[in-house]
């Protein structure tokens, strides 16, 4: 037999007991599968709170591609294949790196104009502690960080919402710290890019772009949303990803639906469209 434990013992072996901790500072109940809809309120809540602490107004959220750089970065990467290819010619994976790279360089003017439209809108409307049309993105790089860097370079805020993967996603370092939040649950971070959504701009993108931007129109098109101006940037990027008027003459969508999205290729269009929604609807949300 053990001997018996002494006072300091027992009383040590309480305090360090999992039964003995807070409920709301125990990590191991929390996680528990069954208190799913605690920290699905937890993420609710958590980002609307200090929304509200912030003076948040309204967003406009800025989806597209986490892979496209900035022109400078875009150049710098081309110049280096480059050299290599001239002294390894020849070589079949640094042909296809060059040939992306090129295509990265081209795509780097959707960079620049998120970054632009972040600057323009974000300075006309965070005047006077005036907090709209705040710049919300999933935090990350690419058209993310360009939207971001956007609004840090107008001297104005901007929200980042990251997820956290398999391969944990970084946020960039142009979000406002006061607003950069991380979700684990999609389905909360989808709610919480447009609770306060004023406007939707679309950039190029994959899967993670596409999926957000028909989310959208559908909650739109369904009347489970208030509509909200959702501009593609990129017309012809977006006539060749998505054949809309061949969904038309299948009858999968209605013509009236081509209504509900505007393109734009440029940060004074992307402007222009939001004031346009806004004027057309005479709706009282301040429009650009």
């Amino acid at each position: 037999m053990n001997p018996p434990l002494s006072e300091a013992e027992r009383l040590r072996a309480i305090l360090e007991s999992p039964a003995y901790r807070l409920a709301y500072e125990d990590m191991e109940l929390l996680t528990q599968k069954d208190l799913r809809p605690l920290r699905l309120q937890l993420e609710l809540l958590k980002p609307e709170r200090v929304l509200g602490e912030q003076d948040v107004h309204s967003t406009v959220v800025v989806f597209g591609s986490a892979r496209i750089h900035d022109a400078a970065t875009a150049r710098n990467r081309l110049a280096d294949l480059e050299r290599q290819k001239s002294l390894a010619a020849g070589n079949p994976a640094l042909e296809r790196a060059l040939s992306q790279a090129r295509r990265r360089l081209e795509q780097a003017r959707y960079y620049e104009e998120a970054r632009r439209f972040a600057q323009l809108i974000s300075a006309r409307f965070q005047q006077a502690k005036r907090c709209d049309f705040v710049v919300v993105t999933g935090g990350g790089p690419g058209i993310m960080e360009a939207a971001n860097r956007g609004a840090y370079e107008a001297g104005a805020r901007s929200i980042g919402l990251n997820i956290t993967l398999p391969h944990e996603q970084a946020p960039n370092p142009y979000i406002t710290p006061e607003l950069a939040f991380r979700f684990h649950y999609f389905a909360l971070r989808k709610m919480h890019f447009l609770i306060h959504a004023r406007g939707l701009v679309a950039f190029p993108g994959g899967y993670g772009t596409l999926d957000e931007l028909f989310e959208v129109l559908t909650l739109i098109q369904t009347g489970k949303m208030t509509p909200i101006p959702v501009v593609l940037v990129g017309r012809a990027f977006w006539r060749r990803a998505i054949d809309f008027d061949y969904l038309i003459d299948e009858g999968y969508i209605a013509p009236e639906d081509i209504a509900l999205f505007d393109f734009a290729d440029d940060a004074e269009e992307i402007i222009a469209a939001l004031a346009r929604f806004y004027s057309d609807a005479s709706q009282e949300t301040p429009g650009p």
